[in-house]
């Protein structure tokens, strides 16, 4: 494409380096293509979504498609583990809890499970008393276990991956915000505070503030961001609550909650799936949300005794499409620009998407086939202005 005086060339810009960016550079670079990376913020900065510990890598979803794109998650952790020389995944097994007359029925994970043929189990409330004395459900529930779920850490993958990509050549650099994107009939124009870019592709990975960049494009996605909180409990056992002897688990109901073994340190984090405010990205203060807090905080002594006292929350934005489908695609009328959004449930498949966008960029074709077209941007949820929003899966 033509460029102006000292703009420098690439085949493929990344905006956004957390957790979908940094997966997609590595996957870019290790692929032969010559990548400039940006990020608005610090490099491992915490104003976003890919900060802190650990995350749930898991089998068990609402639906077929998703439980197939597990199997790929797996092994593509397990291929960055290789590639990194570090450990990321921490199998501890998993345990959806499900109460009786549930928000979100069981019965969606079990059918996803075995259409797949992914095994699991069953329990009563009794069962998982018994195989898990920290844990406390009451008589109602059906649990469901699954071998194979584990923890990876955000901070430190996401550390891995742009350590990956660097190696392999790509140009990242941090404290750069775009200012805009300009798609032209042989490329993409990205300009900085400080300098013009071009690519043959650009691909945004930039969550909460994709917006942005996408509306002087003539597209806009329809998201609502929520400020999450995390807590970190101290417990007084740490031994109860080991990796080995304690699971990863969820509470399948509204308000729905998840949590972890000891990981790292000896306390156990939890948290609320979409329980924070919705917030501006821009405009946040980080404090802890006592409410937010006490509601998490009684589950826990009730559900989980011995957890312990609350030591210290964290916040983290849930950027959120109305069908909490990712978003991983060409842009309508700009299709050299692609999107990819996580939906508040990514991180699990990070290596994976980063893949799948990578792909993408060197061969457009693969935006009308399966699972492409499940998250396109033109999809009736984030068109029609009168889908109903639902995020409880």
């Amino acid at each position: 494409m033509s460029t102006h005086a000292g703009t420098r060339s690439f085949d493929v810009i990344v905006v956004g380096l957390g957790g979908l960016g940094s997966a997609t550079a590595w996957h870019l670079a290790q692929s032969g293509q010559r990548v400039l990376g940006l990020e608005q913020f610090a490099f491992g900065h915490d104003r976003g979504a890919s900060h802190d510990t650990s995350r749930i890598l898991r089998h068990s979803y609402h639906r077929p498609d998703y439980v197939r794109l597990t199997r790929h998650a797996y092994a593509d952790w397990a291929y960055l583990e290789q590639e990194a020389d570090e450990r990321l995944v921490t199998r501890t097994g998993g345990v959806d809890l499900c109460p009786e007359g549930s928000a979100i029925p069981l019965d969606d994970y079990t059918r996803s499970l075995d259409a797949e043929n992914i095994p699991y189990e069953l329990l009563t409330a009794a069962d998982v008393a018994e195989r898990w004395p920290r844990i406390s459900p009451p008589s109602h529930v059906t649990a469901l276990y699954q071998e194979r779920t584990s923890i990876v850490p955000a901070a430190q993958s996401v550390a891995a991956m742009l350590r990956l990509a660097g190696a392999r050549g790509a140009t990242l650099m941090d404290r750069t915000p775009v200012l805009s994107v300009r798609q032209s009939a042989d490329g993409v124009e990205v300009v900085t505070p400080h300098a013009r870019y071009s690519a043959g592709h650009v691909i945004l990975c930039t969550d909460a503030w994709a917006n942005t960049l996408l509306k002087p494009l003539g597209t806009t996605i329809p998201l609502t961001v929520l400020d999450q909180q995390v807590t970190y409990f101290e417990p007084d056992d740490p031994a109860g609550f080991a990796p080995e002897v304690f699971p990863v688990w969820i509470w399948l109901d509204d308000p729905s909650f998840f949590g972890f073994p000891c990981y790292g340190e000896a306390t156990v984090k939890a948290g609320e799936d979409c329980g924070g405010p919705e917030v501006d990205p821009g405009n946040r203060t980080g404090a802890t949300d006592p409410v937010m807090l006490e509601r998490l905080s009684a589950f826990m002594a009730e559900r989980f005794p011995g957890s312990g006292r609350p030591v210290r929350s964290k916040r983290c934005l849930y950027t959120l499409t109305p069908d909490r489908d990712f978003v991983l695609g060409p842009v309508p009328g700009a299709d050299r620009v692609l999107v990819g959004l996580g939906a508040a449930h990514a991180y699990k498949f990070a290596p994976t998407l980063g893949r799948m966008l990578a792909d993408l960029a060197a061969d457009a074709a693969l935006a009308d086939t399966e699972p492409y077209t499940t998250f396109r941007l033109d999809r009736p949820a984030l068109t029609d202005t009168s889908y109903a929003a639902h995020w409880m899966t």
